[in-house]
């Protein structure tokens, strides 16, 4: 067994104080607890919700200082007195989640639903995440990454991939139909598109804005049936539908947007017994139907969270078959409040990583 030298102090990004920036610095290295590992994260991905948690705009406090980030792949350097060789030896090729750790004994657990555990821990929010270049996690629910699968390209798999996998299966949609993709240029939308694809489905990618002409070749790229651009659509419902053979309209809509006026359409093109499915999460945002249309329509609307245990297995193994490319620039950790700054501008197309030793 690999024994690793581990340092003192290490490079971090921390959120200082609600509104950010962050601040690039240097940080103790923590020990970890009975039941965790210590993981040298080598790369993570950049998510929307990591933008939130340095703004403070969600009704849901965040620790302060913060190290933010929650798609960690790395390797187990360190781990706690509970922590069996036979289920983590050091050496491990691991992810950091968003759910850092759960109870394990509640009725939520019990059922394989350890997100909604009232003791989660949620990375890069109300723990420190994976920003900094050594994290702590609960061993019970680090990602078990397959050694020939790159760090790198994974990482962004284990928010943006995890969560929307489990809103596909949340859907309800089958092989052979369609699903609309709200938000399908970002991160989550590029791996939705394949995934569905992957399962199946035919997808309808949903876009606009800036830089619309490579979000369209993108989307097209990566296995989308159509596009429709939101901004340059005179009657984006009537778009939608038409994008079906029948014209009925998708049998499931997956909102990943983070604005809140497409929360409030989804319900006009889905078509009858279809789903809505909820997954971005933008600040202070209500969704809205008509009671009569959504029941003579028998149309459902849902939130779906994060995947649990095994619909992280279930995603990373596609990935590992080849099935799921994740389209990814990578930085140095030291650039991430560049790319926050081109978040919020709404100009980037797929996912940014950041590399921990730059």
């Amino acid at each position: 067994m690999t024994n690793y030298e581990i340092p003192t102090e290490q490079w971090a990004q921390v959120v200082e104080k609600s509104g950010g920036p962050v601040t690039y610095k240097k940080i103790p290295v923590s020990p970890p607890g009975p039941d965790e590992v210590l993981v040298n994260i080598k790369y993570s991905g950049v998510c929307h919700t990591d933008l939130h948690a340095m703004k403070g705009d969600w009704p849901l406090a965040t620790k302060l200082p913060l190290v933010g980030g929650h798609e960690g792949a790395g390797i187990v350097v360190a781990k706690g007195s509970l922590v069996s060789d036979s289920d983590l030896p050091l050496g491990s090729h691991v992810g950091v989640k968003w759910l850092n750790g759960s109870c394990l004994s509640c009725s939520f657990c019990q059922n394989a639903d350890e997100p909604l555990c009232q003791k989660a821990l949620l990375s890069g929010y109300t723990v420190d995440g994976t920003f900094q270049q050594y994290c702590i996690a609960k061993a019970a629910h680090v990602a078990r990454i397959p050694d020939q699968v790159d760090l790198e390209a994974v990482a962004p798999v284990l928010c943006a991939g995890i969560t929307v996998y489990k809103g596909l299966k949340e859907s309800g949609a089958r092989p052979g139909q369609y699903v609309a993709i709200v938000g399908a240029a970002g991160g989550l939308g590029s791996m939705a598109i394949q995934y569905a694809k992957a399962m199946g489905l035919h997808s309808i990618a949903i876009d606009g804005g800036s830089e619309s002409a490579e979000k369209e070749a993108s989307c097209k790229k990566l296995g989308a049936a159509a596009y429709v651009d939101f901004v340059k659509s005179t009657d984006l419902v009537a778009d939608v539908k038409a994008a079906t053979p029948d014209g009925l309209g998708p049998h499931a809509v997956l909102l990943l947007a983070v604005q809140e006026k497409p929360f409030q359409q989804a319900t006009e093109y889905v078509r009858s017994r279809g789903s809505v499915v909820c997954i971005g999460l933008p600040a202070k945002a209500y969704l809205k139907a008509p009671v009569f249309d959504t029941v003579v329509r028998m149309i459902s609307i849902k939130g779906s969270y994060v995947g649990n245990r095994a619909d992280t297995a279930e995603a990373l193994d596609f990935f590992a078959k080849g099935l799921i490319s994740v389209p990814y620039k990578t930085v140095g950790l030291s650039e991430l409040q560049n790319v926050y700054e081109m978040m919020e501008e709404g100009k980037i197309v797929g996912r940014y990583v950041v590399d921990t030793s730059k």
